[in-house]
């Protein structure tokens, strides 16, 4: 598949996520949104739609998650789990994992982080990352993105990040867009 404006191979990106409560999906249907603006191929999946997905034929892998007391939440696991086996059966595991080139990995994680805020999400994004990484996907980010918490209204009043609901809000959304460019472009100067 070719890129019609600059005849350069077009970039495939695979987004993968889990949401219960909407945040996280929000999140990736607008990392989609982004990347198609960015001229990228960009296929969504939850993780119960992504088991049959080869992985390796996308160039960018994206993988979002949100914070279930600073762990993915077992349906995300489960599905790390499965695909690490499926790919290590195959040989695609290799010791001291090597970068396969032009293979590219982000990781995102919504939180609403009530009692110490981002450090509630950091474990999450090292673990999709130790996935990617494992695989020989090259992390190029890990974006943390605020996201209300939903059923405890006093977890997004007066948790460590202040009032939250509502968020992801348009202002977190341009900044994943910002971030998506960014991530498009350093992918194209290094093509």
């Amino acid at each position: 598949m070719e890129n019609k404006r600059t005849n350069e191979p077009q970039l495939r990106a695979l987004i993968i996520y889990w949401s219960a409560t909407g945040n996280t999906e929000k999140v990736a249907r607008r990392i989609q949104q982004a990347l198609k603006a960015q001229q990228v191929a960009a296929d969504l999946f939850t993780v119960t739609e992504a088991d049959d997905i080869e992985i390796y034929y996308y160039d960018l892998l994206i993988l979002g998650s949100p914070s279930y007391m600073w762990s993915p939440p077992d349906p995300v696991r489960d599905f790390l789990k499965r695909k690490l086996h499926l790919h290590d059966d195959h040989g695609d595991v290799k010791l001291a994992a090597p970068k396969i080139p032009g293979k590219k990995a982000v990781v995102f994680c919504t939180y609403s982080g009530p009692h110490t805020g981002l450090r509630e999400a950091i474990p999450v994004g090292k673990y999709l990352g130790q996935f990617c990484e494992h695989l020989g996907y090259d992390v190029a980010g890990e974006w943390y993105i605020v996201g209300e918490f939903h059923g405890r209204e006093d977890r997004s009043t007066q948790g460590c990040l202040g009032d939250i609901r509502g968020r992801p809000n348009e202002a977190d959304l341009c900044q994943v867009d910002n971030s998506v460019a960014e991530l498009v472009q350093s992918m194209h100067s290094v093509g």
